[in-house]
């Protein structure tokens, strides 16, 4: 495995081990899925030319259009639950309450 390989895949990994364990607030999650988002994206784009297959160009800029679709729901998300509970804190939040 190569140093390059080697830091996505622990970029990846330390992002949900992010997820995983901090669940205090909203935003950290929300940070924890952009990085992991991240952490995919750059190699998707590197790995085209690596591999000289041009018909794969397109992934990558599919999975940022997910990508950006995914932060402004989850921003959504945070200040609407903001603005009903008073606090972005993720024990606030529960799903059996309406």
């Amino acid at each position: 495995m190569s140093p390059l390989h080697f830091s996505f895949y622990s970029a990846f990994t330390f992002s949900s081990l992010g997820l995983a364990f901090h669940r205090t607030h909203l935003i950290s999650a929300l940070l924890c899925l952009e990085s992991m988002m991240l952490s995919m994206f750059v190699p998707l784009s590197i790995w085209p030319v690596e591999n000289q297959t041009p018909s794969f160009t397109l992934v990558p800029i599919l999975m940022l259009a997910f990508s950006a679709c995914e932060a402004g729901t989850g921003l959504a998300m945070l200040v609407a639950s903001t603005r009903t509970h008073g606090s972005d804190h993720l024990h606030n939040l529960n799903l059996l309450q309406c």
